[in-house]
This record gives structure tokens, C-alpha cells and sequence, in this order.
């Protein structure tokens, strides 16, 4: 059996995943059942265009807080609109922001 060897693991932001997937349904004339279905889950839920979704990373990871990359893509995944929503992201997390913290990113998010 061939073996694949895992050269990076990067998490990815579904407008940068439907950018991604856009390229390879141009190389692939017909897609399969599961391809499909993931086509039609990012077309109803990405709204927001890749440039924007690539400043708004830039200015999470610019704030200086404690985030990885994993926990800034659930962010920019779900656009929380308030304090709570963004709790509710971090529950499962071991990671523990102030107060002040979680209100810059919702800020930054919201403009």
C-alpha cells in the first residue's frame, strides 16, 4: 500500500477551502457525490471573499493574543457578533482571554 507522508498541517477557512475547491472543480470536468455535497455546504454558508478574509487573519494575528492558527479560523468560520457567540467558540478550548480581549475581536470582526 502506499504510504502518504503528511508534509504540513495547516488549518484553512472555508472561503479559502471554497477557493481552493473552485480550482480544482475547474481541473475536474464531473465531481463525485461527496465533492458535490461540499460544494453545495460552501456555496450556502461563504459569503465573504478571500481578501478580506486575509486582512481580517492578519489583523487577528496582529492583536498579540494568545490564538493559534486553529482558534483564528474558527473565528473567521463563524463571525461571531457578540462576547458570548465567541465564548461559546472557545468552551472546548484550553485557552482563557479577558474580558477586554474577547471584546477587541469582536470589534475587529464586527467592522
Amino acid at each position: 500500500m502506499v504510504e502518504i507522508d503528511v508534509i504540513e498541517q495547516k488549518p484553512l477557512t472555508m472561503v479559502e477551502l471554497k477557493s481552493k475547491f473552485d480550482s480544482i472543480k475547474k481541473d475536474n470536468k464531473e465531481l463525485n457525490f461527496r465533492a458535490t455535497k461540499v460544494d453545495a455546504y460552501l456555496s450556502d454558508f461563504v459569503s465573504l471573499d478571500l481578501e478580506k478574509i486575509k486582512d481580517l487573519y492578519q489583523k487577528l494575528d496582529g492583536l498579540g493574543l494568545r490564538l493559534r492558527d486553529r482558534h483564528i479560523v474558527k473565528i473567521l468560520d463563524t463571525m461571531p457578533s457578540d462576547v458570548e457567540t465567541l465564548k461559546v467558540l472557545f468552551s472546548g478550548e484550553a485557552l482563557s482571554l479577558k474580558q477586554e480581549e474577547l471584546k477587541k475581536i469582536v470589534d475587529m470582526i464586527s467592522n
